[in-house]
């Protein structure tokens, strides 16, 4: 992670789960893939830090979505919360956290593959799907 910054606190949409991520990259990043996509009901934005730096109370329900990934949620609510990767890393949803707002989005993936209503405007990089998957070998490619 470049660029961390420090503590950031946050919770689902009814308070329930508690987070405090204790250091994290100071900049978003966006998904259009299928999983992503059907997952968020557009474009999936996230917050990485790793799984160390994030600490979670209350009722955090997971799914295994991927071979190498689960996603968490709210278990009262169904907030979004994260994608946890099995090297560690960790996805976090930036809506949960307020001191968020201000962090600039510097990547998209899969953005050959975004719906027309979710086209996100700026100079960040974009790789297609091909792009990322080439370089990606534990994303398998989406029917």
């Amino acid at each position: 992670m470049t660029n961390a910054i420090a503590e950031l606190t946050g919770n689902c949409l009814c308070g329930a789960v508690q987070l405090r991520v204790t250091g994290h990259a100071a900049e978003v990043s966006a998904c259009h893939c299928t999983l992503c996509r059907r997952w968020s009901g557009g474009v999936l934005l996230c917050l990485a830090s790793e799984s160390t730096q994030v600490h979670a109370t209350g009722p955090v329900a997971t799914y295994r979505s991927s071979d190498f990934a689960e996603r968490a949620w709210c278990g009262e609510c169904g907030s979004h919360l994260w994608i946890r990767d099995d090297d560690g890393g960790i996805d976090l949803m930036p809506g949960l956290f307020e001191g968020a707002r201000d962090l600039p989005l510097v990547r998209e993936i899969y953005a050959d593959r975004a719906f027309a209503s979710a086209r996100l405007a700026g100079e960040h990089p974009r790789r297609t799907r091909a792009e990322y998957e080439a370089e990606n070998s534990h994303v398998e490619e989406e029917p």
